[in-house]
């Protein structure tokens, strides 16, 4: 998985973002599939979509959350996989 935290994540046009009272929706407009965020994913979402890297986003939640580094990872990794084959996030070479 080291390959996949090098990754730079972006968000597709044709995917809408609703955030509300912390959590988000993400839907594909395209493939009509939709994701929903609590709190702690929605932070995930934005550090994965305003980093430069998943291991970056990784290093900026590590900092946010007092969790188990080992199981942060794993989670990030967990969700970067399910937005990927929902659409929701495509990954750009750097």
């Amino acid at each position: 998985m080291k390959e996949l935290l090098s990754k730079r994540v972006s968000v597709p046009a044709d995917v809408l973002i609703n955030e509300i009272a912390g959590e988000s929706v993400l839907l594909n407009l395209d493939g009509g599939r939709y994701f929903g965020l609590d709190d702690v994913g929605t932070d995930m979402w934005k550090a994965l979509t305003t980093s430069a890297s998943i291991a970056q986003a990784l290093a900026q939640l590590t900092a946010l959350y007092d969790a188990d580094a080992a199981l942060l990872k794993s989670d990030l990794e967990n969700l970067v996989t399910r937005l990927a084959e929902y659409g929701l996030i495509k990954f750009d070479d750097s």
